[in-house]
């Protein structure tokens, strides 16, 4: 599969804002990069702190939830949020589950409250929360009946602990909502994106070269949709183009997303967030995948190799994984992968009782202070694990010639801290409490496992552990050194280190050299300059046709230096990227998974909206415009516009099928046609609502008969 090119700065923006957001990172200038992710009805002046309080607050009451603990979930509500107890529907469903679940603890206390339960909150709220009400107020009368193992029995699903789940769900949305408790952008975007692109791949018959990393980090359970207070019934109708988009955006019904604009009060832009957010991401993975490529990008410093934390990704290592153990400050986990579970399932049991079952995932279990690792074979080609010491003595000598300015870049980077609050990960990626109980912590026989085996191979373990970081710090010098111009300076370098890297290499070769030759020019050192043309540049061209045209344009700045040369000729943001992916690949580094999920992902964004022959009504509020924005350099404090402005974009679309891009606004391009005509979005709509018709079929009928969407349908009606 094709990718497009990514503005590799922007996702650097959007990875630091979610870093900061969800307090994984420690930095001092906590200023979020973007506003928050809220809809335009909410002041822009809300904190991520703020936020990140709001989405415990919604964590910590499902957890409540999801354990049956209804009176803690009832007083959380009641302290944070107690307009929702006000919903007679809300109220109504945790009452009755609140009934089912003092009849699970079968004490005589708990059943005699669950009596009183009955006759002083439940039955009062059945009379008046909904018309059904009543009905399953009697229905659940049955519990008292009919035993709670009796899976035969007419109760057996009130009885069942989904019902937790789904409640928990429910309240979640709901709270979601109602606190503005919505989640980073970078989680949107990630849930939008690879979304499109299982459906692209789907619909198209492509494979994806992310599938399985894809199916692990969006998770299929959806939570359901927020209930909807009878106050909002009587909302005015709504514009179809809002429905449609809506509908389309987040896989609705056109039912389903007229109920979700009516919750959000009309507003497309809150609607679609609370839709957005139903889905689930693993987040320990998606944790995982942020450190990762804030470790690549220079963003936080390393606190283990590189190339050891990628292992975590090959699915065929997971199903390996029989028992892990890992050491923190005198504790161990134990990582287990149980014969009656799927291969890719682990259960993680720590000193202080977190537990989860996750895909192939894996975290840093900061409540414990551990640091889980597999026992997986190294990613790294064997050419590349026996890379000689000639080598390991060239990147060493480099780094200490460079000690003070490495200090200096490593002091601006950020401390990697994960999550330390108890609500580490997503509901429903841990069974019933009783199971965790089942597991138990080993610490000193694993500690005693662990401590025989490093006896051998402690200090090799050492040299090879500083020489993954030495490989990983002269590559950061390497895409620092070309970030500033100083081409001839990496070349030298490199070369050191690898003679034959720019024949391989050698459209990177004519970049650097081109910066090379633009620097020269720009001092004034003209024959210098014409020496790197000569010697570089021309032979390169000669080999290479494509490079004919962009060694013609650097020639030019002979006759008229300017300013801004360098920057038209080759970004140097792009090429310092480019640079920092190829050497990384020769030393046994690969590029973060995090990239390879948006370059595959972007590019199926472009391919999808070409066969909608639409714009992405989304696209400008989820950031996705500033990714595929390539053209010139952005920095991380000016990169995006107010989250207000892009919600305020107009409901009316309009549909060329001209072959420039749909809109002025960076959005993705449309299906070209013969014509230059524009066709209202209305028009569309309703040629692909009264004849069932595809969006592309509808847009060459309206095409024929000059955009009249009555004409075409009077004409296929005659």
């Amino acid at each position: 599969m094709d990718t497009t090119p990514v503005n590799w700065e922007s996702l650097d923006a959007l990875v630091v804002d979610f870093a900061r957001s969800e307090n994984l990172i420690e930095d001092s200038s906590a200023v979020s990069t973007f506003p928050p992710s809220s809809p335009s009805s909410i002041p822009c002046s809300i904190s991520s702190s703020s936020s990140y309080q709001s989405r415990l607050v919604n964590l910590q009451i499902r957890r409540s939830l999801e354990v049956g603990d209804m009176d803690a979930a009832i007083e959380l509500l009641r302290s944070r949020a107690p307009s929702i107890l006000e919903d007679r529907r809300i109220l109504f469903r945790l009452q009755k589950q609140k009934f089912i679940e003092l009849l699970r603890r079968e004490n005589p206390e708990d059943r005699k409250a669950a009596m009183e339960c009955l006759r002083t909150a439940l039955a009062p709220c059945a009379l008046d929360a909904y018309p059904e009400a009543y009905e399953e107020f009697k229905h659940i009368l049955l519990a008292l009946v009919y035993d709670k193992n009796d899976g035969n029995s007419p109760v057996a699903n009130e009885w069942s602990e989904m019902r937790r789940l789904e409640i928990a769900g429910l309240m979640s949305s709901v709270l979601r909502a109602h606190l503005h408790a919505y989640d980073p952008l970078l989680s949107m975007t990630l849930r939008y994106l690879i979304s499109i692109h299982k459906e692209y791949c789907l619909r198209q018959g492509v494979s994806s070269p992310i599938s399985d990393l894809n199916e692990r980090l969006l998770l299929e359970e959806r939570d359901p949709p927020p209930t909807l207070q009878e106050s909002f019934y009587e909302a005015p109708p709504f514009d179809e183009v809002d429905i449609q988009a809506l509908a389309h955006a987040v896989v609705l019904t056109r039912q389903g997303a007229i109920e979700s604009l009516r919750f959000a009060k009309g507003d497309l832009f809150m609607a679609f967030q609370n839709e957005l957010c139903r889905s689930r991401l693993d987040i320990p993975l998606l944790d995982y995948l942020v450190q990762e490529y804030c470790i690549y990008r220079g963003i936080v410093n390393s606190s283990l190799p590189l190339a050891e934390m990628q292992n975590v990704f090959e699915p065929s290592k997971v199903a390996e994984a029989a028992s892990i153990t890992c050491l923190s400050r005198g504790h161990s986990l134990e990582v287990e992968s149980a014969a009656n579970r799927s291969p890719d399932a682990i259960i993680i049991s720590s000193p202080k009782g977190t537990s989860y079952q996750n895909k192939g995932a894996v975290a840093n279990v900061q409540s414990a202070d551990a640091e889980l690792r597999y026992p997986c074979e190294p990613t790294i080609k064997q050419e590349i694990c026996s890379t000689s010491s000639c080598h390991q003595s060239i990147i060493s000598s480099f780094l200490q010639k460079n000690r003070s300015h490495r200090a200096a870049e490593r002091g601006k980077r950020k401390r990697w801290r994960g999550r330390n609050d108890e609500l580490l990960y997503l509901s429903g990626t841990f069974s019933d409490r009783s199971s965790k109980s089942e597991l138990r912590t080993t610490t000193s026989r694993a500690n005693t496992d662990i401590l025989k085996e490093k006896k051998g191979s402690e200090k090799k373990a050492m040299l090879e552990t500083r020489f993954e970081e030495d490989k990983f710090e002269f590559i950061l010098e390497m895409k620092e050194l070309a970030n500033r111009g100083m081409a001839a300076e990496v070349v030298e370098e490199v070369n050191a280190l690898y003679p034959d890297f720019f024949e391989k290499n050698h459209v990177l070769l004519f970049q650097l050299k081109q910066v090379q030759f633009l620097n020269l020019v720009k001092s004034g050192d003209h024959n210098t300059a014409l020496e790197v043309a000569c010697s570089h540049l021309g032979p390169l061209a000669a080999k290479d046709s494509s490079l004919l045209k962009p060694l013609k344009e650097t020639l030019l700045e002979l006759i008229q230096p300017t300013e801004e040369g360098l920057q038209r000729n080759f970004p140097l943001d792009a090429l310092s990227n480019s640079l920092q992916v190829a050497i990384g690949e020769r030393l046994g580094i690969e590029e973060p998974h995090l990239m390879k999920i948006i370059k595959a992902t972007i590019h199926t964004h472009n391919e999808w909206f070409k066969l909608q022959m639409c714009k992405d009504r989304f696209e400008s509020f989820l950031r996705i415009d500033s990714l595929k924005d390539v053209s010139s350099p952005m920095q991380m404090g000016t990169l995006l516009k107010s989250n207000a402005d892009s919600c305020t974009l107009g409901s009316s679309v309009i549909t060329t099928s001209s072959s420039s891009r749909a809109v002025e606004d960076g959005s993705s391009p449309v299906q070209v046609s013969s014509t230059d005509a524009f066709y209202d979005e209305t028009a569309i709509l309703k040629v692909m609502e009264f004849l069932a018709l595809p969006r592309a079929d509808a847009i060459h009928l309206l095409a024929q008969y000059n955009g009249n969407a009555e004409t075409v349908i009077e004409q296929l009606f005659t």
